[in-house]
């Protein structure tokens, strides 16, 4: 997640507590069960390494006291469902298919690079370069030799594509990565309590729809902050986003 968020406690596949300059993907690789094995021609290494996804938790709700939080790959997942469904005014601009595989691949470093979050105090383009670094891994140590290397070139493709953040299906990709985050915001909010001590207020994310960009997203996200203003007024609250106005 790359919104502020505090201090939290390690989940399952906590980022590695090693300094800057310290840190390869050697490095974590050490304290992973079964390490793949590099430079073959079958993807079921690759196949293993992706289970990380799913157990290691996204970090920015932990400080809220939400348990069983979501895994990196649940967000991931609704993430490529929700760029199947681009209203046909946004549709028949963009690549579909690409989206979803953007979608599916975006945070894919994040099985070795953790889910990295502002308090952590990694500078920016420390997070980068192990992210590239990761996916070198992936898509070059791990795929590099199956089926002469073409699915992995893809993928490191739709990452940088991503990353640089260009493309109209970038920018899609973006924004959806930001209705994601505030759904479930609002499906946390609306089923959680927070250790017993009253509504889950989770307010502090809602400055992500601020920085949506495509008109077509901001009306799903006026559809989920209208959501999550009713909830709010049906426990009657004010939650932290609308303190002061």
């Amino acid at each position: 997640m790359t919104h502020d968020s505090g201090t939290t406690d390690a989940g399952p596949n906590p980022a590695p507590a090693v300094s800057v300059q310290d840190w390869t993907t050697e490095s974590v690789l050490e304290n992973v069960t079964h390490k793949p094995e590099p430079s073959t021609t079958s993807p079921v290494g690759f196949f293993h390494i992706l289970e990380r996804l799913k157990t290691t938790q996204r970090e920015g709700w932990r400080r809220f006291g939400v348990k069983n939080g979501e895994s990196i790959s649940d967000h991931m997942y609704r993430m490529s469902i929700i760029t199947m469904l681009a209203p046909p005014s946004l549709s028949s601009k963009l690549d579909i298919p690409r989206c979803t595989k953007m979608a599916l691949i975006h945070d894919m470093a994040e099985l070795l690079v953790g889910d990295i979050t502002p308090v952590d105090k990694i500078p920016k383009a420390e997070k980068s370069r192990r992210e590239e670094t990761t996916m070198d891994y992936l898509c070059k140590d791990l795929l590099g030799k199956v089926g002469g290397g073409i699915a992995g070139e893809e993928m490191k493709a739709v990452w940088k594509e991503y990353e640089d953040g260009e493309t109209l299906e970038a920018k899609f990709v973006h924004d959806v990565d930001k209705v994601e985050l505030l759904l479930q915001m609002v499906d946390y909010e609306r089923s959680n309590k927070h250790d017993g001590k009253g509504q889950l207020d989770l307010g502090e994310f809602c400055h992500v729809a601020e920085r949506i960009e495509l008109e077509e997203v901001k009306e799903w996200c006026d559809t989920i902050m209208k959501e999550r203003d009713e909830y709010w007024k049906g426990v009657g609250k004010t939650p932290f986003r609308n303190r002061g106005t």
